[in-house]
């Protein structure tokens, strides 16, 4: 079993940089493909992006590349994303996920969820 703990949510200007976190527990960890998805309210949870379990393999969604980077520390049991010129329309509750096989691009994908954080990005 994995567990997965988000933080490094809150409140930032628009332009402005977050840092998200993800630490997860199980000694499995480190084999484990991981993904980061949001959901804005009334709408479905999107893709935001993941990284294979050594972290040479990124992948991101369009509304989100070149602004966003995500990384790993396997010795830390602990997934980033770095967030840069943030826009409104990136405000939504962030979710850490994880898979045992394939890299996490879709919400289905999945076998682990975290619980969440929010971002919320001003005007």
């Amino acid at each position: 079993q994995v567990q997965l703990v988000e933080s490094g949510g809150g409140l930032v200007q628009a332009g402005g940089s977050l840092r998200l976190s993800c630490a997860a527990s199980g000694r499995t960890f480190s084999s484990f493909p991981m993904g980061w998805f949001r959901q804005a309210p009334g709408k479905e949870r999107e893709f935001v992006a993941a990284i294979n379990w050594s972290g040479g393999s990124t992948y991101y969604a369009d509304s989100v590349k070149g602004r966003f980077t995500i990384s790993r520390d396997n010795a830390k049991n602990t997934v980033y994303l770095q967030m840069n010129s943030l826009k409104p329309e990136d405000t939504a509750v962030y979710y850490c996920a994880a898979s045992r096989v394939v890299v996490p691009t879709t919400p289905k994908r999945p076998d682990y969820w975290g619980q969440g954080t929010q971002v919320t990005v001003s005007s």
